[in-house]
């Protein structure tokens, strides 16, 4: 691993803890509330990606169906592969970075010892735990060639 892909790795967990110590500054403070909202929003969720990254790009992005007439330009079905991926990989930790938020909220509630402190102390433990995880390894199809896309079963709709 180079020192690159370790800051990398780091930097959800590094953002939990910078939460965490905004926590210091005065109540309506903005700086507090932006480092608390922006890791709240991708923290969580860009550890869990980052740990399922390699199972997400087991299977390349598809374009839109175009004309077969005209020549088809590689360059960019490789750009948009590329954009498709990280829109994909972006919204994804959004939304687990959500989806975690409000598990362990819904936990602490029913446990009655919720509090704003208690969310974000977890789930930067959590985040940090995530960021020590190896990433899972992807398999390949069975029966298929590599690079190309797995074949569809009867009545899927993929």
């Amino acid at each position: 691993m180079t020192p690159q892909d370790l800051m990398i790795r780091m930097l959800p967990p590094f953002g939990g803890w910078l939460a965490l110590a905004s926590l210091a500054l005065p109540g309506g403070s903005p700086l507090r509330g932006a480092a608390v909202a922006a890791f709240l929003a991708v923290g969580p969720g860009a550890a869990l990606v980052r740990i399922c990254g390699p199972a997400l790009g087991a299977r390349s992005a598809e374009g839109p169906v175009e004309d077969t007439s005209e020549g088809t330009d590689e360059a960019g079905d490789a750009a948009f592969a590329h954009h498709s991926d990280l829109l994909e990989r972006l919204m994804l930790a959004v939304l687990l970075s959500v989806s975690v938020a409000i598990l362990l909220a819904t936990v602490l509630i029913a446990a009655h010892a919720l509090s704003g402190d208690r969310v974000l102390l977890t789930l930067t433990l959590l985040t940090t735990l995530a960021a020590f995880c190896p990433a899972l390894r992807a398999r390949p199809v069975p029966g298929t060639a590599p690079g190309a896309a797995p074949p569809t079963r009867k009545g899927s709709t993929l």
